[in-house]
Order: structure tokens, then C-alpha cells, then sequence
């Protein structure tokens, strides 16, 4: 399947949300201190009260009286014995966990008439509007968003660290805020827009920890998590933040922040503990201090829908497994490999009833599948046989209901594997066995 897909997907009322990386234009710098008012009962005439506790009183109220003489009141040696697990697993990955500073070019407001420019175009210069020099694209870079990432490798003097994809998403410049406040410059090793992941690189001099990932297969639903990151950007950089499993293996709808349309399935790991705007590319660690998947979305209410119930404590992340598999792509290749159908393909429920029976020809008993509205060029699939209008219903033993389906079925095979392919055309089921080739990735290389 071509990444390219003509798509029309309506997502859910609340669906998950790249966790998303700190906007520095939104960020709220006033804090709110909360004052605590001690409410103290007056005493006979007005004067200071307080409480005298008898010493016969029965049972421990949790005061001791060591003098009767004001201003000699002392620190008790009394400590509580709480389990260090939590605090030991922070401070392996503490150092490890750093800042990403998404820089873009400032965009030029200073008159309506560059705005109509952008737009219609400039009738006094033409030649600006496509090579990327118009006074739009040409300003002073400034910080547009901040995320998080953790470094996992040092090598050859460099250090690699990885992060959400939207984290860096349009970065004209990228820099990386280490823990002890060191700021470097970061160079974009690959992107995989798929999975969310990305790769920088830094100078490695300064770097004396790195992350180490565990098995994210093993986890178990109630096992205790850290999640670690820049919550509302750098100025709350390495919070920390604990929670548990609540889920191992959850499906999710991946859906495009700016279109709102549904572009795939993730499989995720579910977690109770804080995850804000800013935490996006932080790690999610165990109790022995190992990475077992980069926080990447959350659930939460869509702001103009008030009926909807509050939804609390619903962040995911990508799982170890995954991001390890993706990582080592990027860091070798810079792009990821993933095979192709060669189509075009939008969700059968976009299409009304009566097209469905005038122009797609299936059966009214079938409800779901993957409409194929074209083909790429040299297209496997349409050198089987299959049609434009074919509807795409299965791969292999897995039924395809959408393109969600169709891109998570096929993702479980690799380029040079023959699927079978169950399809229906002019209201006949048929299947048709393709060999998968090589997609045009959406992964980038790319240093900006």
C-alpha cells in the first residue's frame, strides 16, 4: 500500500493524540501558587490560641510535648521506610532522558498584503513563490515546539537518542537540552512517520549515560512504570511521573492531528501514569531502570464536546520491541523498508449506499473493506488482475474492514512475500495471490 493514500476517515469522538510536543506560543508561564490559610480558633481576648494536649489523654494523637517554653520546637529523628525501587530505576535513566527543540523559520506578518501574497501570489515578483526565498520562508529561526527523547547509544564519538516523528516534524533546525542544562545541536539521522520514531544524533562527549531497553513482550498489566520527560518543555525537564501497566497490548486508531482522519492502527502499550504535552519521544521505564516503550499519544476529550465524560489516565506508548526494530532501521538506512500493494485506498464506509451498489457493484451483506480508488506506478496488485473499485476485504488470514486494517495486515508481511489477496469485484468474491514489493516510505533522511 502506497503511503500516499486517498483516504476519507472520520476518528472517534475521543481518540488518541500524539502526546503532543510543547508549543512554547502556549505554554502558560504564570504559576499559580496556592496559598493554604490556617484557620485558627480566637482565644479569650483575641490573642493567639492553641491546642494543649493532656498527657493522660488516652491513645497517640501524634504530638509530642518536649518543652512548655515557646520557640524550641525540634525535627524529629522519625524516618519512613518506603521501597527505593522507584527512586533507583530514576536515577539509572535520569541522565539519559533530554529535551528536543523543534526550530522553524519565523513567518513574516508584517502586512496584509504578504498574506494575499502567500495566497494569490506576488504580481511584482513571481519568482520568490516556488523556490522556497519569499520573505515567508526566510526569517529568524525561533523555537516552535519542545519534546522529549532519550539516548540509547554512544559510538564513534556521536550519541543517538530517539524521539516521536511529530516531535520534529517541519524542524528547519533541531537542538537537543541535556539534563544538567547543556544545549547541543542535534542532526536528523531518519524518520519513520509510520511508527511515530525518529533518530537524532548529538556530539557524544558530554554524554555519560545511556538507556538500555527491556523486553516489552514480558510486561504485565499492573506492573509499576516511570514516565520521564519534558512536561510543558524544558523548564520541568526530567519530571518524573509513576503510574502502571493498564494494558500490554492495545489497539488504538492513529489519526492526523491537522486533517483529523484516521491513518492507521498502533498497537500500544497503556499507562495510567502523567502524560502531558511535552513528555512526546520520553521514555517509559520498569522498576529496573530499562526503557520498555517512548510515550507517544494520550487519550482526552475533544475541547468542543462538553457531553463526552472526562477521560483521565489514558496514555500510550510505543512498545520496546517495536521502537528497537524501527531505531536500528533508521540508524542504518535512515529510512524504514515496509512492502507495498501499490494502491490508492479509502474506507468503504466513505462511500454512500448507492454508490456501493451503482458503481462498486458488492453485495449490501458486505459492510467493511478497502476500496482501491487507484494505483501507483509499476502497481503489483493491479498486474494481478485487481480493478479500480475493487474492494479489499481480507490479507491472508487477516479481514480487512479499512485502511487501518489493511496497513496493519500488510505490515506483518516483508517485501519479496507472496500474500494471498481476498477481494471483491463487480459483486463476485475472488482472491488473487501478490508478491509484495518495495514501498515509497514515508521515512525521511534527511538532515534540515
Amino acid at each position: 500500500m502506497d503511503n500516499n493514500q486517498n483516504q476519507s476517515i472520520n476518528g472517534p469522538e475521543s481518540t488518541p493524540q500524539p502526546a503532543p510536543k510543547r508549543h512554547r506560543s502556549t505554554l502558560w508561564k504564570t504559576v499559580v501558587i496556592a496559598a493554604v490559610a490556617a484557620i485558627v480558633g480566637g482565644g479569650v481576648g483575641g490573642g493567639a490560641a492553641y491546642w494543649a494536649f493532656s498527657q493522660q489523654a488516652n491513645g497517640d494523637l501524634g504530638v509530642t510535648s518536649t518543652s512548655k517554653q515557646a520557640g524550641t520546637t525540634k525535627v524529629s529523628n522519625v524516618s519512613v521506610n518506603t521501597s527505593s525501587a522507584s527512586s533507583a530505576a530514576y536515577a539509572k535513566v535520569e541522565k539519559a532522558v533530554v529535551t528536543v527543540v523543534n526550530l522553524q523559520k519565523a513567518q513574516s506578518t508584517s502586512s496584509g498584503l504578504d498574506q494575499w501574497s502567500q495566497i494569490f501570489g506576488d504580481d511584482s515578483d513571481s519568482s520568490g513563490s516556488n523556490d522556497g526565498s519569499s520573505s515567508a520562508n526566510s526569517g529568524t529561526l525561533q523555537e516552535a515546539s519542545e519534546g522529549s527523547g532519550v539516548i540509547y547509544q554512544k559510538k564513534d564519538g556521536k550519541a543517538y537518542l530517539v524521539t516521536n516523528n511529530h516531535v520534529v516534524a517541519d524542524s528547519d533546525k533541531l537542538e537537543v537540552i541535556l539534563s544538567d542544562g547543556s544545549k547541543l545541536t542535534a542532526k536528523l539521522v531518519g524518520t519513520d512517520e509510520t511508527t511515530d520514531l525518529a533518530v537524532l544524533s548529538i556530539d557524544g562527549s558530554k554524554i555519560s549515560t545511556v538507556a538500555s531497553f527491556g523486553d516489552s513482550s514480558k510486561l504485565k498489566a499492573g506492573e509499576t512504570v516511570l514516565a520521564i520527560g519534558s512536561p510543558l518543555g524544558s523548564d520541568y525537564a526530567t519530571s518524573v511521573t509513576q503510574g502502571i501497566i493498564s494494558a500490554t497490548d492495545r489497539t488504538v486508531a492513529v489519526t492526523d492531528e491537522e486533517t483529523g482522519q484516521e491513518t492507521g492502527q498502533a498497537t500500544v502499550i497503556q499507562t495510567d501514569a502523567a502524560i502531558n504535552s511535552g513528555n512526546s519521544g520520553g521514555p517509559l521505564i520498569n522498576l529496573s531502570g530499562q526503557v520498555i516503550g517512548i510515550n507517544s499519544m494520550k487519550l482526552s476529550n475533544n475541547a468542543s464536546d462538553s457531553s463526552t465524560a472526562t477521560i483521565e489516565g489514558m496514555g500510550f506508548a510505543i512498545p520496546s520491541d517495536e521502537v528497537v526494530s524501527i531505531i536500528n532501521q533508521l540508524a542504518t538506512n535512515g529510512k524504514v523498508t515496509r512492502p507495498s500493494l501499490g494502491v490508492e485506498v479509502r474506507d468503504l464506509s466513505s462511500v454512500s449506499a448507492s454508490q456501493q451498489s451503482s458503481v462498486l457493484k458488492i453485495p449490501s451483506s458486505v459492510k467493511s473493506g478497502a476500496v482501491i480508488a487507484g494505483f501507483t506506478s509499476g502497481s503489483v496488485t493491479k498486474a494481478a488482475g485487481v480493478k479500480q473499485y475493487d474492494v479489499i476485504v481480507g490479507i491472508g488470514d487477516d479481514t480487512v474492514t479499512g485502511v487501518a486494517d489493511l496497513r496493519t495486515a500488510l505490515y506483518k508481511h516483508s517485501v519479496g512475500d507472496t500474500i494471498k489477496l481476498t477481494y471483491y469485484h463487480q459483486g463476485t468474491k475472488k482472491t488473487v495471490s501478490v508478491k509484495l514489493t518495495k514501498s515509497m516510505s514515508s521515512s525521511t533522511s534527511a538532515n534540515k
